[in-house]
């Protein structure tokens, strides 16, 4: 792990529906809205059709507010 990167690698992981499969190993991902980095321990929200997390409720809201605004 790199001393200045105290998450270390971020992961990527395929999004399903209820779970996620982690496609390369890390120890964080994304947020999409805000760009955050979510710890996996801690990952709770994601859209599967998207295939991208988010941080926490009001950030998935927003996605979900920025896809059905049309």
């Amino acid at each position: 792990m790199n001393r200045y990167d105290p998450l270390g690698e971020e992961a990527v992981i395929d999004f399903g529906s209820p779970d996620f499969t982690i496609v390369k190993p890390g120890r964080f991902v994304r947020c999409a809205v805000t760009g955050a980095a979510i710890p996996l321990a801690s990952l709770t929200y994601w859209d599967a059709d998207l295939n991208e997390a988010y941080i926490d409720a009001p950030a998935a809201l927003a996605r979900w507010k920025q896809r059905n605004s049309r």
